[in-house]
């Protein structure tokens, strides 16, 4: 087909002569999902950029500082994707915002985006951008996707819509180039001021184009999305499924996620690793409840997954047993994702190795991919051809983007990809993009002159005060193999000796406990029990012997809550924001360096 799109919009167009669909898009209603048409896609975006241009959004303007700017705060539903088609067509900016962004921030963000319309989902949004009205003068409208008592609905600007503006929005899609600003996405970031990341229609669809072939993607497959489409890397994927005619059901929250698997049967989907670490911890707990033959078949069928080898032959023995464990046990694992997943593609950190074997063996295969909001997102993804994976890498750099390796061990990328710039902030630019390479912030390998390997983050290596660098990531992902460790971060940049600030795995833990007649009022009690901290030193014992003296962590600190995005101890795509939680736990940190034996609080 060599009419593909060109800019993110013209998928509508695609779709509809190629692959027309019932149920381009689908979110649940009062219950059921409501299924919207290629077609009715198509005529509520004309519909949404007519009443746009009614509320005064100029269209067609080229510059960038001068484009109008919409914002959106919402969990994923059919109305954002609507939102963000209908922006396009205007030639305006549509900026996303985290539902969970700090009020700092979000005027912080809205004023420097100067975003003249604000859609929210519900009125719990509604209530929080309300109360911080005064702090954003350039906002002259809100609406609300849901039906809220008093205030604006998003009904109302597709009532506004006129078809005899029809044409002329026509005419203003002919005259949209694909180099043109199509979203600005402010980072996130694990430290530092919001930066807006300025992506055009080329970037994204670049790698539309470049990752479709590695994905099992067509017309008979389904999506399930439950990431935020205020990241890249979901909205990039969600164009890439409507290019390639597969249907996208929306998760109703991150709560419903099992119950939506098993209703929607998704061939695929994306996801973090965080969110699979759980998936993972809830069979294993299921498993640890069973008794006698079935117990034992479930903990022989894990420990085949583990054991097992990508693009390896093991032999008849491995795999006569591994066929029997997929027919007795992961058999009931697929089933509890739809019975349908064909592949789950994983980004935003590293996903540990050895779920990567058990998924996999299951029949449940994970393509880790690599990439930043700068790069639109995907530099680098292990493909759906199996011969094209590599546990504990991030997969073959894509076609039409370059990688190389500099001095120091820093990924540098080159490509279509390559974001144009931060929004009003030609210094910060300058920094992160040199002869047109873009500095990642990552450091990494290439293995066997094919897959690239992230070892760490360029500023969260440190070094010990006796002049040792250590890498903190792959320490925790190793000891997060413990089922008994919920979170964990290493510590010790200009200290003698490596520590860690570790969360337990409470549910496990008090299970544990119980067995062990440990009986604690309070996770603080719990973490302060003599017995508790022994396991933990246990624990060292076992992953510190897979790591050099200066990594091995010598003390640690048990905490008693969770850490979470709404707390401000994580990013909204899971990632542990370093910064935050050392000056949060600076006290606890503190002990570590000035006592004796290990702490807990």
């Amino acid at each position: 087909m060599n009419d593909q799109p060109q800019r993110l919009f013209d998928v509508i167009a695609y779709q509809l002569a190629h692959f027309p669909k019932d149920d381009m898009l689908a979110g649940k209603e009062n219950g059921v999902y409501r299924k919207y048409s290629t077609k009715e896609v198509g005529d509520l975006t004309l519909r949404l950029s007519s009443g746009l241009l009614k509320l005064g959004i100029r269209a067609g303007v080229k510059e960038n500082e001068n484009k109008d700017k919409i914002a959106i705060i919402s969990a994923n539903r059919p109305e954002w994707m609507i939102t963000d088609l209908a922006v396009q067509q205007l030639g305006a900016v549509l900026t996303p915002i985290y539902p969970t962004i700090s009020e700092h921030e979000l005027a912080y963000v809205l004023n420097d985006a100067e975003a003249r319309i604000l859609f929210v989902s519900n009125k719990e949004l509604l209530d929080k951008v309300t109360a911080l009205r005064d702090k954003f003068p350039t906002i002259r409208e809100i609406f609300t996707f849901d039906q809220v008592e008093g205030a604006r609905n998003w009904k109302e600007v597709l009532e506004m819509g006129d078809t005899t503006d029809f044409g002329k929005i026509e005419e203003i899609k002919k005259n949209i180039s694909p180099e043109e600003l199509v979203t600005i996405i402010y980072t996130s970031g694990t430290t530092g001021t919001p930066k807006g990341v300025m992506l055009t229609h080329h970037n994204i669809v670049s790698n539309v184009i470049a990752c479709g072939p590695y994905l099992p993607v067509n017309k008979d497959a389904k999506a399930l999305s439950f990431l935020p489409l205020n990241h890249i890397f979901e909205r990039m994927v969600t164009y890439l499924y409507l290019a390639n005619g597969v249907p996208i059901y929306y998760a109703e929250s991150m709560d419903t996620i099992a119950d939506n698997l098993k209703e929607v049967k998704p061939t695929i989907f994306t996801t973090v690793p965080r969110l699979l670490e759980k998936v993972y911890e809830k069979i294993m707990a299921t498993g640890l409840e069973l008794k006698g033959i079935k117990r034992a078949l479930f903990f022989w069928a894990v420990d085949i997954g583990k054991r097992y080898e990508i693009n390896t032959n093991q032999g008849f023995w491995y795999n006569l047993q591994l066929k029997l464990a997929n027919k007795l046990i992961f058999s009931k694992w697929r089933a509890a994702l739809g019975g349908n997943i064909q592949a789950i593609v994983n980004g935003a950190a590293a996903c540990q190795v050895r779920l990567l074997k058990i998924f996999t063996a299951g029949g449940i295969p994970i393509m880790e991919g690599y990439g930043l909001t700068e790069t639109s997102p995907v530099i680098s993804v292990n493909r759906y051809d199996i011969k094209d994976r590599m546990f504990g890498t991030v997969g073959p750099v894509i076609s039409g983007v370059e990688v190389k390796i500099a001095e120091d061990g820093e990924i540098l990328c080159k490509g279509p990809n390559i974001t144009i710039g931060y929004y009003k902030r030609p210094d910060l630019t300058a920094d992160a993009i040199t002869d047109g390479w873009f500095h990642t912030g990552d450091i990494g390998v290439i293995i066997d002159n094919k897959f690239l390997k992230i070892t760490d983050r360029k500023k969260e290596l440190f070094k010990t005060s006796g002049g040792k660098f250590v890498a903190p990531q792959p320490i925790e992902n190793k000891f997060k193999e413990s089922p008994y460790i919920e979170q964990i971060m290493v510590v010790g940049e200009d200290r003698k000796f490596t520590g860690a600030l570790i969360v337990p795995s409470f549910a496990n833990l008090k299970k544990w406990a119980a067995k062990n007649g440990i009986n604690a009022a309070s996770n603080e009690e719990l973490v302060k029990n003599e017995r508790v901290i022994d396991l933990y030193k246990q624990a060292l014992d076992k992953y510190n012997q897979f790591f050099s003296h200066i990594e091995q962590i010598k003390k640690f600190v048990l905490l008693p809550h969770e850490w979470t995005v709404d707390a401000g101890e994580l990013t909204p795509t899971l990632k542990v924001k370093r910064k935050a939680i050392m000056q949060k736990y600076n006290e606890e940190i503190e002990s570590l360096y000035s006592g004796s034996g290990v702490k807990s609080v």
